[in-house]
């Protein structure tokens, strides 16, 4: 069970707003609406990190299988719909067990719903946790299962390196996991970039705003959301994208009993995406525990699949 969430929420949302800058925590945007919505900015044209990986994961799936072995218990953090962990399973050998696990539990528990139809031998686990704070292994899987971390979608990249690193060395720690099965995406043009997370049917600028309708339907918010737009661009210096909303004049918004006061053309940044060259993304796994990297790619070298080895 995900405890105190409504609690964690407010406490993020009031803390990150008292910044200056302003931010939030994109990890919220994942309510049910957010989940939906991030849903069809996956199948958007311009948001190639999906379809591309997916393609990278039926490629190599075999290649994959053979590296793991025989039962292996899949762990998703931040799973969301499980789309390219059926690919994984299906390609697996024998597993043993598969543990998704979300921040939106609802969305979490009707994608496993729906994949135990399709895998109806494999003991399907889904927790509803907060990956950033915890990972927790359910009590049916054995211990002395060998387990593969799978962490795609390049969710790598919404973290600051350092953070990254942090992360990839606690989930090792606290999985004991065997293997890492990872997604990242990789250094490209950057009209590329910001077109994949600034699509003309205006998915993305839906999401990122949801996230201040969201404040309003929990937090007892006053935002007026038409009052702010959603931007994209990318900072070459830190070679990421970011994500903001922008609010269109001066204002004052309530949120749980608070209020915070906005000038004209003042950005509250709600998220960031890494782009790694595979040499630097080996570097910063090495530095975590994670060794032996296999890669692959598309032919265009937009995303990339790594396999890792915990060190011993």
């Amino acid at each position: 069970m995900l405890e105190r969430l409504d609690t964690q929420f407010r406490d993020s949302v009031l803390n990150g707003l008292s910044q200056d800058p302003k931010t939030l925590e994109p990890k919220w945007f994942y309510d049910a609406e957010g989940s939906a919505l991030f849903d069809q900015i996956c199948r958007l044209p311009e948001y190639y990190p999906t379809r591309t990986e997916a393609a990278i994961l039926q490629e190599r799936a075999g290649e994959i299988a053979d590296a793991l072995g025989e039962g292996v218990v899949l762990y998703e953090p931040g799973a969301g719909s499980l789309r390219k962990a059926r690919i994984v399973l299906d390609a697996l050998k024998n597993p043993a067990g598969f543990v998704p696990t979300d921040i939106s539990a609802t969305h979490l528990h009707r994608a496993a719903e729906s994949l135990t139809c399709d895998f109806p031998d494999l003991p399907i686990d889904p927790v509803g946790c907060d990956f950033t704070k915890h990972l927790a292994m359910p009590a049916a899987i054995d211990k002395d299962m060998p387990v593969t971390l799978f962490f795609p979608g390049s969710t790598i990249g919404n973290f600051e390196p350092r953070q990254a690193e942090t992360l990839l060395r606690r989930f090792r720690q606290e999985t004991g996991a065997v293997h890492l099965l990872i997604g990242v995406d990789l250094v490209k043009n950057q009209e590329t970039l910001v077109a994949a997370y600034d699509d003309r049917a205006g998915v993305t600028a839906a999401f990122n705003l949801n996230l201040l309708k969201r404040i309003n339907r929990e937090l007892d918010g006053d935002f007026s959301v038409d009052r702010f737009r959603h931007i994209a661009l990318f900072n070459e210096r830190k070679c990421r994208i970011e994500m903001h909303l922008e609010s269109l004049g001066d204002q004052s918004v309530g949120i749980a009993g608070r209020r915070f006061d906005f000038v004209a053309g003042e950005r509250i940044h709600t998220e960031n995406s890494y782009k790694y060259s595979p040499e630097h993304f080996t570097e910063l796994a090495a530095n975590t525990g994670w060794g032996n990297p296999k890669f692959w790619t598309d032919t265009k070298s937009l995303f990339g699949v790594f396999l890792f080895t915990a060190a011993a």
